[in-house]
C-alpha cells in the first residue's frame, strides 16, 4: 500500500508496478482497493488501484457533504494526473463507474473507459428501470450497518447463494466511514451530478461496459437500451458466472476482456 498526497487528503492506492499499458481501477460503494487483487497480479499492465475518500486506507472527510460523485470524480481526476496515468485506461465498479462516467471531461487523454455494476443514469434518476428490485440498494445509503446487513450487502454483490468473503468483503465495509453512504445519498440531487445518459451519448472515447450474467443489482435490459455510439463492440460484454462483483467472482473472464480492451485502444 502506498499514500498519495493530494490538494485536500491522502489517498491510498496500489501500484502493481507494471510495465505495459496504464490501467485506473475505482471501486464501488463502501468497498476498497483490496478487492481488485486478481487484476493488479498481472505485470503485463501498469495497474493502479485507489481508494476514494472514506474508503480504505485513504482519509475521511470531516463534512458528509463532501462525498460525492463530482467530488470523487475531481479525486480521481487529479490523482491520475499526479500518477502520471492521464492516458489511462479508466475503470470503475458500481459507485465507481458512476464517478468515472463523471470524470470524463477531466480525462481527456484517457485512452478509454470501463464501467460495470453501473447503469447511467439520467436526471432524475431512473433507480427502478436501471436497477434491479433488492433490499441491498437501501443499504448502501445507510450510514450505521449491523452486521447482518453488512453481510447481505456484500452478499448481493455476488451470485444468488454465494457467501461474499469475508476479506476483502466484508472487512471493507466495515471500515468504511458511514458517512460515504448518508452523503452519497444526500448529493442525489438537481445538479448533484452530470447527466450520465448524456455523457454517454457523447462520448467519443472507447467505453466498454462488462455485466455479470448472475448481476442482482443492475438491469441488463435496461443497459442494452442505452444508445452509446463508442460502445465497445457495439454491445455490453457479459461475464459468466459472475454477479455485481464479476471482477472477483470469475477474474478469468473479466481480466480477459478487460485486458483486450485495453489492448484494443493503445
Amino acid at each position: 500500500m502506498k499514500s498519495l498526497q493530494l490538494s485536500n487528503l491522502s489517498l491510498g492506492y496500489i501500484d502493481n508496478e507494471g510495465t505495459g499499458p496504464s490501467i485506473l481501477l475505482v471501486h464501488g460503494n463502501s468497498s476498497s482497493k483490496e478487492t481488485f487483487k486478481k487484476q493488479l497480479a498481472n505485470k503485463s499492465y501498469r495497474i493502479v488501484a485507489i481508494d476514494l475518500p472514506g474508503h480504505g486506507d485513504s482519509e475521511k472527510y470531516e463534512d458528509a457533504s463532501s462525498y460525492n460523485i463530482p467530488g470523487y470524480a475531481a479525486i480521481v481526476a487529479e490523482a491520475a494526473k499526479a500518477l502520471g496515468m492521464e492516458d489511462a485506461v479508466i475503470v470503475g465498479w458500481s459507485l465507481g463507474g458512476h464517478v468515472v462516467l463523471e470524470a470524463v471531461e477531466q480525462l481527456p487523454k484517457a485512452k478509454g473507459f470501463v464501467i460495470y455494476g453501473t447503469p447511467p443514469l439520467a436526471f432524475p434518476p431512473a433507480m427502478e428501470e436501471g436497477f434491479l428490485p433488492h433490499p441491498a440498494m437501501a443499504v448502501g445509503f445507510a450510514a450505521e450497518l449491523t452486521d447482518e446487513q453488512i453481510a447481505a450487502y456484500a452478499d448481493a454483490f455476488f451470485s444468488e447463494g454465494i457467501k461474499a468473503p469475508a476479506d476483502p468483503f466484508l472487512s471493507d465495509i466495515r471500515r468504511t466511514d458511514g458517512n460515504t453512504r448518508a452523503g452519497l445519498a444526500a448529493s442525489i440531487v438537481p445538479d448533484g451530478y452530470t447527466d450520465e445518459i448524456k455523457i454517454v451519448e457523447n462520448l467519443t472515447t472507447p467505453l466498454a461496459i462488462l455485466h455479470g450474467v448472475n448481476e442482482q443489482l443492475v438491469n441488463i435490459e435496461y443497459l442494452k437500451s442505452l444508445k452509446i455510439p463508442s460502445l465497445w463492440k457495439s454491445s455490453v460484454q457479459i461475464i459468466d458466472n459472475a454477479g455485481h462483483a464479476t471482477h472477483w467472482e470469475n477474474s478469468e473472464q473479466f481480466n480477459n476482456v478487460l485486458f483486450s480492451f485495453v489492448d484494443a485502444v493503445n
